[in-house]
Order: C-alpha cells, then sequence, then structure tokens
C-alpha cells in the first residue's frame, strides 16, 4: 500500500484552520461520483448546504481530468472547511502537465471541440483556484484545488 500524505495548503491566504476530512479512491471511471458524494456528504454536515452543487460540479471536473489524464492508480481528496470557505484538494501521483483554464473570451478557440470546457466552469465557480506540484526539479505528484467561499458569512 502507497503511504498517503495530505497535500500542504497551497498558499497562506487558503484556510489554515478548520475541519479536515480525507479520501483516496481508485483512479477510476467510478472515482468522480465516488468523490462527489464524499464531498457533498462533508459539506451538508458541515452546515454548507448551499455550496454543495457548485462543490459537486468542481469537483467532477477535477477528478474526471485525474481520470481522463493520468495513469495515477489514487486519487486522493482533502476537503478543508470552516466557517468563510471550502477548499478541496485533488491529488494525483503524475505531475505531467499541469492543467489551465482555456480562455474566457466568448468565441475564443480552445483548441478542441468539447475539452477545456470544464475548468472553465471551475473558473467560474470557484472563488480560487489553482493548481501545485510536489518533487522541484523530478515532481513526484500534483493537486488541483479550488476554494468556495460561503455567502453570508
Amino acid at each position: 500500500m502507497t503511504p498517503v500524505t495530505a497535500p500542504p495548503s497551497p498558499a497562506s491566504y487558503l484556510p489554515q484552520r478548520g475541519e479536515r476530512y480525507r479520501l483516496v479512491a481508485p483512479n477510476a471511471p467510478t472515482a468522480p461520483k465516488i468523490v462527489r458524494d464524499f464531498v457533498a456528504t462533508v459539506l451538508w454536515a458541515a452546515g454548507h448546504a448551499p455550496l454543495v452543487d457548485d462543490a459537486r460540479i468542481c469537483v467532477s471536473e477535477v477528478v474526471s481530468n485525474t481520470y481522463c489524464h493520468t495513469g495515477s492508480p489514487q486519487v486522493r481528496v482533502e476537503v478543508t472547511v470552516n466557517h468563510r470557505q471550502v477548499t478541496v484538494y485533488v491529488t494525483d501521483d503524475e505531475p505531467g502537465r499541469l492543467p489551465v483554464p482555456p480562455p474566457s473570451t466568448p468565441g475564443a478557440d480552445t483548441g478542441a471541440d468539447e475539452g477545456g470546457r470544464g475548468l472553465l466552469l471551475v473558473d467560474t465557480l470557484a472563488a480560487r483556484w489553482g493548481t501545485t506540484a510536489y518533487g522541484a526539479r523530478s515532481p513526484h505528484s500534483k493537486t488541483v484545488w479550488f476554494t468556495l467561499a460561503a455567502v453570508g458569512r
């Protein structure tokens, strides 16, 4: 069994305090649903019901990208929740190419007929998102993370 470590917070402005929940799932066609349900349950239990739909969309895209674009055997997920925001980290063991959102200009060429639209959704729904590669000159893993802000808190 591969040891699992939680990814560090990508930047100091992301929540450092709060409850943390972790899940390791096989990187399989069922992974997006498994992770979606996990994240939705965590948010419901933590009192962030208004964020559930946006979180489900964002995590579906990020985990689907892991399944479609990596050979990583597992996907590791950490959800950090506090009263103001929720941050979801999705880590895989294939750092390769880091995802970037397509141009958001209407009518802009995304380079593919359907590809890239999911990250545009993440870019639209999340207060902020990004990627972190681990391993310096010889990267061994990457994390794609996004933060959703609680409205009115």
